[in-house]
């Protein structure tokens, strides 16, 4: 059985409001929450230790969520050493939760995991407030994703997907071309393909929006 330390992230600089469903919903979608150990400080940010049952679930949230704009508040998630620890341990270690700030900004914004594979497929059509973990999410849909991007040019917002296997890549192009792509922000139907050549190399990774509490519930162009 896994270690708890290996399926225990940490969540920090959450806003001072921020509620245990909240920080449920964030990150229940990567798989089975066991537990969730929220701490508010008299002065924020807030931060929280979240357990999965599953150590490639815990994982998968780090990648997802790490740097991700909450309300303003840019998320620091990364695997809890050790486990749990006492709210003054953590703060001590962890700087409260807004110390380093998750990734750099030229880093890693527009992208997934690094893995990457030669089953690749090209997403075009999505809204431009898609960011690579929304485009992730639904084209998990299709089978396992081992990297995602997304990318603004002169055409509208593009983005590129490689999965672990061509079956799983193949099954992607006939359950997901044409279907409806949503976030937050906004949705619009996609088109799903395989890539016939490298990806344009005048592409800029487009930037993630900051996440608003209001959904907005207007379609983009569809197709």
């Amino acid at each position: 059985m896994s270690s708890r330390s290996s399926r225990t992230i940490y969540v920090g600089n959450l806003p001072g409001d921020i509620r245990e469903r909240e920080v449920e919903d964030l990150f229940s979608k990567y798989g089975p929450v066991a537990q969730i150990d929220l701490k508010i400080p008299p002065r924020p940010p807030g931060y929280a230790f979240v357990e999965f049952e599953d150590p490639r679930d815990a994982e998968d949230a780090i990648h997802g969520r790490d740097g991700y704009d909450f309300d303003g508040h840019r998320l620091r998630v990364e695997l809890a050493h050790g486990g749990r620890r006492s709210s003054n341990d953590a703060r001590s270690s962890y700087g409260g939760g807004g110390g380093r700030g998750g990734r750099d900004d030229g880093g890693g914004r527009g992208r997934g995991p690094s893995r990457r594979s030669e089953y690749r497929v090209v997403v075009s059509g999505l809204p431009s407030s898609a960011s690579w973990q929304d485009l992730k999410d639904h084209m998990r849909k299709g089978g396992e994703v081992c990297f995602s991007q997304v990318f603004r040019d002169g055409r509208g917002t593009t983005g590129i997907v490689d999965y672990t296997s061509y079956e799983d890549m193949k099954y992607a192009v006939k359950k997901l071309d044409d279907t409806e792509f949503r976030n937050a922000f906004s949705r619009g139907y996609v088109r799903v393909k395989k890539e016939a050549s490298k990806s344009p190399s005048k592409l800029s990774p487009a930037k993630s929006p900051m996440r608003s509490r209001s959904k907005s519930r207007s379609r983009s162009p569809s197709r």
